[in-house]
């Protein structure tokens, strides 16, 4: 079992910065992927990154791309989300969760723990 605490979200103008935390406990944190998910209000839940247990791969969603950075501390047991040129698009419902894979996978079926996730709204 792993538990995940996301904090961080909050109320932001485009163009600005959010810096997102994931702190988990629990499972061993440092030998899974990790990811981040959000949904938006009457959205299904899509993919934003993931980083792989060494934190040597990362994945990102097209939308996001050179704008977020994932990453994660295995010493801290905590991952992290840079979110940068924020965009009212970006608001949503940010999540992160754990895989069962060592890899990077953008398949959320591979990501049985949750956190309960955190508001990042952008306003325009």
């Amino acid at each position: 079992q792993v538990q995940l605490v996301e904090s961080g979200g909050g109320l932001v103008q485009a163009g600005g910065s959010l810096r997102l935390s994931c702190a988990a406990s629990g499972r061993t944190f440092t030998r899974y992927s990790t990811g981040w998910f959000r949904q938006a209000a009457g959205k299904e839940r899509e993919f934003v990154a993931v980083i792989s247990a060494t934190g040597g791969t990362t994945n990102y969603a097209d939308s996001v791309k050179g704008r977020f950075t994932i990453s994660r501390d295995n010493a801290k047991n905590t991952m992290y989300l840079q979110m940068n040129s924020l965009k009212p698009e970006d608001t949503a419902v940010y999540s992160c969760a754990a895989s069962v894979l060592a890899v990077t996978t953008t398949i959320q079926s591979h990501y049985p723990y949750w956190g309960q996730g955190t508001q990042v709204t952008v306003s325009s």
